[in-house]
């Protein structure tokens, strides 16, 4: 059978670190071209690991190669939703790295190029395939934790801002700071946790309080391209809450800098049989038994190769035909979360989506 061809569009930090492993170890596909402006990233990876590849500095040159099946793209925010779009066009799968787009009216577009194609959009969601996630899902739909009516989420750094100047914390071209570049992971978990409701109306406030503080603690600070003197118009911490349809609430906070002890990453559900804290990776389960309360912290699983899964069950749809786990309206809600956040934090006011 032959492999499965594949273009990769961006080949920067994000490719190399969490996209990598899959395509290193997946023999169903294989690696065909590579494209990134700066033609010596995308040289880099021929030279190192995919020595067949054509190389490409312009997205649109690639997508004219008929015989590649799907493109995976690790570009900045804003290119995701123009190259998605084009890709289909060209009769290509998408996979894409979050967030899904910088705009709802984007995240739409996509959404209705990939079903004028009948072709598979899936947006990384790396969160839902580590081990724990996977537990508490399979805890959760079990009925152990019963009625899901309230939670909290966030991904709080001390001082991490990634890429100082550059792409990151230049709105037109990330769509926002913290709130949209770590908000997608742990919002869209405890979301898909809480078996994926309805948001109907959401309150926030944005803050940006370090842009010209340097003090690092975090190795994300390293991450994405600075610029000495550049752009810095995004927050660097989001707070709110969510409403959902079913009367369920969901505190979130995300920063890149907020003095605060240590970073930290977290996911606390409340049910009406149990509650659950994912806390950096590790779970534990929160309920009771026979009238004496229980902590239950399962030992033997751990959080790695969240991206690896993630890329193999989009193989495993498109080459398999299995069923997604991700599906694009809840990108849709997600950016509608995020855009409407930004709102409330503008006007002072609960938004309604």
């Amino acid at each position: 059978m032959a492999k499965w061809r594949v273009g990769i569009i961006g080949n920067g930090g994000i490719c190399k670190g969490a996209h990598l492993e899959e395509y290193l170890n997946d023999d169903r596909i294989e690696v065909v071209a590579l494209c990134d402006i700066i033609e010596e990233r995308a040289q880099f990876l021929k030279d190192n690991y995919f020595p067949d590849a054509d190389v490409y500095t312009d997205y649109k040159e690639l997508l004219k190669d008929e015989s590649i099946d799907s493109v995976d793209i690790c570009t900045p925010n804003y290119l995701h939703s123009i190259i998605a779009v084009a890709a289909f066009e060209a009769g290509k799968h998408v996979f894409c790295e979050k967030p899904d787009a910088v705009s709802v009216e984007e995240a739409l577009r996509m959404d209705a190029a990939a079903k004028k194609a009948g072709k598979t959009l899936m947006i990384m969601r790396n969160n839902r395939f580590v081990a724990p996630s996977q537990y508490a899902k399979k805890y959760i739909d079990a009925g152990k934790m019963g009625e899901i009516y309230c939670g909290r989420c966030g991904w709080q750094r001390r001082r991490g801002i990634p890429g100082k100047g550059g792409w990151f914390t230049t709105k037109e071209q990330s769509g926002g700071g913290p709130l949209i570049d770590l908000g997608v992971h742990l919002i869209d978990l405890s979301i898909w946790l809480m078996g994926n409701p309805t948001p109907v109306a959401v309150s926030g406030n944005t803050y940006c309080k370090f842009a010209d503080n340097d003090s690092s603690d975090s190795v994300n600070s390293d991450f994405g391209d600075k610029m000495a003197d550049g752009t810095f118009d995004v927050e660097d911490l989001a707070m709110g809450m969510i409403r959902f349809d079913n009367g369920a609430v969901l505190q979130i906070e995300f920063s890149w800098a907020s003095n605060i002890k240590s970073e930290n990453r977290f996911v606390e559900l409340r049910g009406t049989k149990s509650g659950l804290e994912w806390r950096n990776g590790k779970l534990e389960i929160f309920t009771e038994e026979d009238g004496q309360l229980l902590d239950i912290a399962p030992s033997n699983i751990n959080e790695k190769h969240g991206h690896m899964y993630n890329l193999s069950h989009f193989y495993d749809v498109v080459i398999e035909g299995a069923k997604p786990i991700f599906e694009p309206q809840q990108g849709i809600d997600m950016i509608k979360i995020l855009c409407a956040i930004y709102e409330s934090a503008r006007t002072g006011k609960e938004v309604t989506l």
